[in-house]
């Protein structure tokens, strides 16, 4: 509401591009196949997307959509270009650039969007080809250009952002992580839905596990197995089980199954290792639901490739401590701080400053909508924040192989300690 601010209703759905591929070098390798119609296709499944959202928003809240009179988006650079109809090839290519930076204000009508034909667009500022305007809404969301404390933005996708600094100088980043962090390409990996583990504890003297499922308010040693129903791993559940296998001493620091326990819940496969996380009769799958080395590498490679990325800015900025660290996202609102850092998806801080502040860039684009000076403000501080190049750093690959360790193979983490 325009008048008061408050959020009338709300929505989602899963991206329509995925029919045209799971990640973004997917979609813009798609639109450089077919020069004629790629781009039309993927502009007009985002666009007939959010026609959809507009249209069941506004029946929540029993307005016409004609009533919409101002709207904000913010994407990454990839989304960002194929909404606007801007050939993304130049993002598939080195040295990645964007067509266009600055923020766009687009009548609707010219957009196809179907709110009031003379309502203006706002999109949002890009900072580089792989920190998009999603990360400007996180920033003029969070504003850590306006803090003396040192802080670590994460928000955590397929592709990983991250933004360092203070009111001094902020760099970002950009890190291929893999959808692994969100429950995809994992054997009994899936979406956050209800029967996905998403909470789980594992005795370490028993080795026995406890999880809760979504949808479920009991833990599963509260339940019948035949109440439980699992249905698989989703990403924060995925975060609690690698770490909770390294706590109880089922991973070695490299990331191995220790293939030495005694339990009937490790078992041998071709390719190394797998542990039960729940039976076949808890599950809704009828078959057991288990975590192998391959998905524990996975794991790895998206949790170092995270980690690296916020050493070399930390290294760049020269710094030796994080003061807080903010977990952005949708998915950063379910991740348990603690295990997280088990993990090694970021340096050391102190827990208690460690914080989830769920859709930062959602609030970022709220924020936009009503207040005029801060699309200013945005456009701004898109153009101060300084991008760096992890892969051309020459410590990247060192930094990479330490960060796959759990949670490092050198740096300390007092906070964890004891």
């Amino acid at each position: 509401n325009l008048r008061t601010g408050r959020v009338v209703s709300a929505g989602s759905m899963m991206n329509p591009q995925v029919a045209y591929g799971e990640d973004v070098m997917s979609r813009i390798s798609h639109t450089m196949a077919n020069p004629e119609e790629g781009l039309k296709r993927l502009q007009g499944a985002i666009v007939n997307g959010l026609n959809s959202l507009i249209q069941s928003a506004a029946q929540a809240s029993q307005i016409s959509p004609r009533a919409i009179l101002e709207m904000t988006v913010v994407g990454n650079t990839a989304m960002h270009h194929l909404f606007l109809g801007i050939d993304p090839h130049p993002l598939g290519l080195s040295p990645f650039a964007p067509a266009a930076h600055h923020s766009q204000s687009i009548k609707a009508r010219d957009l196809g969007l179907e709110i009031h034909p003379a309502a203006y667009v706002h999109v949002l500022p890009i900072e580089a080809g792989f920190v998009g305007a999603d990360n400007v809404g996180v920033l003029i969301s969070e504003t850590p250009y306006q803090k003396d404390e040192m802080v670590l933005t994460i928000d955590i996708g397929t592709n990983g952002e991250l933004v360092l600094g203070n009111r001094e100088k902020l760099l970002s980043s950009s890190c291929a992580t893999g959808p692994a962090l969100e429950g995809a390409h994992l054997r009994f990996g899936m979406r956050a839905a209800p029967g996905a583990i998403e909470r789980l504890r594992i005795d370490p003297e028993t080795l026995e596990v406890r999880y809760s499922v979504i949808g479920q308010d009991k833990w599963s040693d509260e339940c019948t197995p035949e109440e439980i129903q699992a249905r698989g791993i989703c990403g924060s559940g995925i975060i609690e089980v690698i770490a909770e296998m390294f706590r109880a001493g089922v991973l070695e620091k490299s990331g191995r199954i220790n293939g030495k326990l005694s339990t009937p819940r490790l078992r041998k496969i071709e390719k190394g290792y797998e542990f039960v996380i729940a039976w076949a009769g808890e599950t809704a799958l009828g078959q057991d639901i288990t975590v192998s080395t391959s998905d524990v590498r996975a794991v790895q490679l998206a949790k170092g490739a995270l980690y690296s990325g916020a050493k070399i800015m930390m290294k760049q900025l020269g710094v030796s401590r994080l003061d807080k660290v903010v977990l952005a996202g949708g998915f950063g609102s379910y991740i348990d701080p603690e295990r997280a850092m088990i993990l090694g998806m970021f340096p050391d801080c102190d827990l208690k400053n460690v914080v989830a502040v769920g859709n930062a860039a959602g609030d970022g684009a709220r924020i936009a909508l009503l207040n005029r000076d801060k699309r200013e403000e945005a456009d701004r501080i898109a153009r101060e924040v300084e991008y760096i190049e992890l892969s051309v750093d020459p410590d990247f690959s060192v930094e990479f192989a330490e960060a796959m360790a759990f949670p490092h193979l050198k740096d300390p983490f007092p906070h964890l300690e004891g």
